[in-house]
């Protein structure tokens, strides 16, 4: 059975090219009935915050996206370290005490000649007893994987055939000199140990995927399958990280944008389909096909999202908006604002307007004026002829026309500028509530 997985650091907030990756490992699951992994790296004892792994968790579910599985690398430590045993054992494993200083002076060497830097592997040439020595004597080891120099090979279900030469490539380290293992170390154990079958993750891992090809064999496991999306750029060229708040997940819910909006958006970007709006995930789903994703970066324009988001709500239908809206808002009333929403959070203004009370913007000049028009106001029921018959009378009575009649009857009725259809709304505000207004009356 197919099993992908969704593999954040709780280090900080989800911005959307993380949840592009949640969003496109949960579509592959779904598509192919298989199962869908969560899985915490949490072992940066540093950094990691149970905060953040629970917002998290609220920024999937908000998101539609459920799991299957669950797992915490915190709870799993054990098996790190069996596996580190096992690779110690083989020999491709070894101690280095190199400090950072040490390396940094020879990455400088290296980059002072023009050339890479690979490590050296000077620490092979310490004999058993000068490691036990030196352990002996209080230095802690960090612990490298020793690279098979031969060509590193997969069809990558992305980028297509993909090559690494282990003799162009630094052996890695996988064990903290605290014990702690790595991420290049501790995802293999896990994607082995776990059943993962494709690990679809950004083209910022293609490396790690050469290192880690070759550390799932030394473990005795065949590789999963791989596919390395295109990173998304920022408006400005930047790529996305979790330094731009503005683009967390967790903002743009407060912001008023809608989960399908962001799922319609990230669903297609890097594939040529058109980004339109979505009703729902069932939708996303029968549409997605890994093969559609390219190699070029996508620019993500948070005006894109917004304009997306707008044109979800102007589609949506009323069962769908009802849980949300204000008390006391019918489908006409749905009908009648969405057209003019933004944000779902703007209809309780609208809401207001229709069926509540509002503190009359009339300017002195206009309240006579105002106040006959409020005469010449029909009889009740209203239908959408009513405002058109309205302004039509008013204006042969009173010579008004344009901008001059509409604007304060709007401004009066609504307290807007601008907005929905008169037409629509006039019917909704009803006769004694629009007669009130245009006398400058509260109820």
């Amino acid at each position: 059975m197919t099993k992908v997985r969704f593999a954040p650091s709780p280090t900080g907030r989800l911005h959307l090219g993380n949840a592009r990756t949640a969003l496109v490992n949960w579509l592959f699951a779904r598509k192919s009935g298989g199962r869908f992994l969560l899985r915490l790296d949490d072992t940066d004892r540093e950094r990691s915050r149970a905060e953040f792994a629970d917002a998290i968790e609220t920024d999937l579910r908000w998101l539609g996206l459920d799991w299957d599985d669950f797992a915490r690398q915190s709870d799993r430590l054990d098996r790190y370290a069996a596996a580190a045993n096992l690779l110690k054992a083989s020999g491709r494993l070894y101690p280095c005490f190199e400090t950072a200083d040490e390396l940094d002076l020879k990455r400088k060497l290296a980059q002072q000649r023009g050339k890479p830097w690979i490590y050296d592997r000077a620490a092979l040439g310490l004999s058993r007893e000068e490691i036990a020595s030196r352990i002996a004597a209080g230095e802690a080891p960090h612990w490298r994987f020793k690279l098979d120099h031969w060509p590193i090979v997969w069809t990558d279900l992305v980028r297509g055939p993909t090559e690494f030469h282990g003799e162009h490539l630094s052996d890695p380290v996988l064990v903290r000199a605290d014990g702690m293992p790595l991420y290049t170390f501790s995802s293999v154990v896990d994607d082995a140990e776990l059943g993962i079958t494709h690990v679809i993750r950004g083209e910022d891992h293609v490396t790690n995927t050469a290192y880690q090809i070759q550390l799932f064999e030394a473990l005795g496991h065949a590789p999963p399958a791989f596919a390395h999306l295109s990173l998304i750029l920022g408006r400005g060229g930047e790529a996305l990280s979790k330094r731009l708040e503005s683009l967390s997940l967790s903002t743009l819910r407060e912001g008023g944008i809608e989960p399908m909006a962001v799922a319609s958006l990230l669903a297609k970007l890097g594939t040529s389909d058109p980004v339109e709006p979505r009703p729902d995930l069932a939708t996303v789903i029968a549409e997605f096909d890994i093969a559609k994703f390219g190699r070029a970066q996508p620019h993500l324009d948070p005006e894109e999202l917004r304009a997306l988001n707008a044109k979800l709500l102007h589609q949506m239908p009323f069962a769908d908006a009802a849980p949300r809206l204000p008390k006391g808002a019918s489908e006409a009333f749905w009908l009648a604002v969405r057209p003019n929403l933004e944000r779902l959070a703007d209809a309780k203004y609208w809401c207001q307007v229709c069926i509540g009370e509002l503190s009359p913007k009339i300017a002195p000049e206009e309240a006579v004026w105002l106040a006959q028009a409020g005469d010449l106001l029909p009889a009740e029921p209203f239908d959408g002829t009513s405002w058109a018959n309205w302004t039509d009378r008013i204006a042969a009575v009173t010579g008004r026309k344009g901008k001059a009649l509409y604007r304060p009857l709007r401004l009066a009725l609504t307290g807007r500028e601008h907005g929905p259809e008169m037409r629509n709304l006039l019917p909704l505000i009803g006769r004694d509530r629009a007669i009130r207004r245009l006398r400058g009356q509260t109820a």
